[in-house]
């Protein structure tokens, strides 16, 4: 049991974050909230409207539901290829390999960078006249595509672009690989199980809660994609990359529809939460804790 001092001692150390909480995250929610019902430009008074917001961009807004398709299809293809290309490159940087650390940290390093600098690189290599990736497949003949001009080609373009750049996760796959108990892979050896059965029944159930852990950041995350939508593509071409959190951006800062762009965070925000509760339920069926 603590002591009153200690327990006083422990509320002064933890008062600083939460005065931070209340004043720059609890306060800008509550007031986003209050605004999803109203109309305010910036300028003058914000109106009430009550839940007009919502019921145009639900009913009367192709653009609500173009944005938030294209965003659930990008986390569809995005979350199970960065999960499973993760999972790949930390089991190989797991083994005993020469510069494994250098390597681990070359994976890891475009998870740390600049998220502006990484798309001002990726455009380059995307550039269809003098891009990296052209002149490459170029070499074998192929003519690429304009990557992200082309409608058909600008979306996957940004997926490939999340699969290089999924260092975070797999970092997270090593510590989950190195805390898994080494009697257990000795215990299956004497059972005679190969190394596809030991991974198939020691590594993968020993490792489902940080897969689990995965794809729920990973989820979130997805769903909030901007910045490499904002400076590849603007959204384009033809809206096949204009992302939910761009939408909101512009409403917010472009036509100063701050009423409307609260409603619309609070969609994504109720489609964010709807979705991790449904992956915690899912969890308790194939998810499994040591302890």
């Amino acid at each position: 049991m603590f002591t009153k001092k200690e327990r006083s001692e422990g509320f002064l150390f933890v008062l600083p974050w939460f005065i931070g909480f209340l004043l720059f995250q609890a306060a800008p929610i509550i007031q986003s909230l209050s605004l999803s019902f109203t109309e305010w430009d910036l300028m003058s008074k914000p109106l009430f409207v009550g839940f007009n917001n919502y019921v145009h961009l639900f009913s009367k807004d192709p653009l609500f539901w173009k944005s938030l398709k294209v965003t659930l299809i990008y986390a569809l293809c995005s979350i199970p290829l960065c999960v499973i290309t993760a999972l790949i490159v930390a089991l190989l940087l797991n083994q005993a390999i020469p510069g494994r650390s250098v390597l681990r940290a070359i994976y890891y390093l475009p998870a740390i960078t600049s998220g502006v600098a990484v798309s001002m690189a990726w455009r380059l290599i995307y550039n269809p006249d003098f891009g990296l990736l052209n002149y490459l497949l170029l070499k074998f003949g192929i003519h690429g595509p304009a990557w992200l001009s082309d409608t058909k080609w600008a979306l996957p373009s940004i997926i490939i672009m999340a699969i290089w750049a999924s260092g975070a996760t797999m970092i997270l796959y090593l510590a989950g690989l190195q805390g898994i108990p080494r009697y257990l892979y000795e215990a299956a050896e004497l059972d005679g199980a190969n190394s596809f059965q030991k991974f198939t029944k020691v590594t993968l159930p020993m490792l489902t809660p940080t897969i689990f852990f995965n794809i729920v950041i990973s989820l979130i995350g997805s769903l909030q994609i901007f910045t490499e939508a904002y400076v590849m593509t603007g959204g384009g071409p033809q809206y096949s990359t204009y992302f939910y959190s761009l939408y909101i951006y512009e409403n917010a800062f472009r036509y100063f529809k701050m009423g409307y762009a609260s409603a619309l965070a609070w969609i994504i925000f109720i489609v964010i939460l709807v979705l991790t509760i449904l992956q915690v339920y899912l969890s308790k069926k194939w998810v499994y804790y040591e302890f």
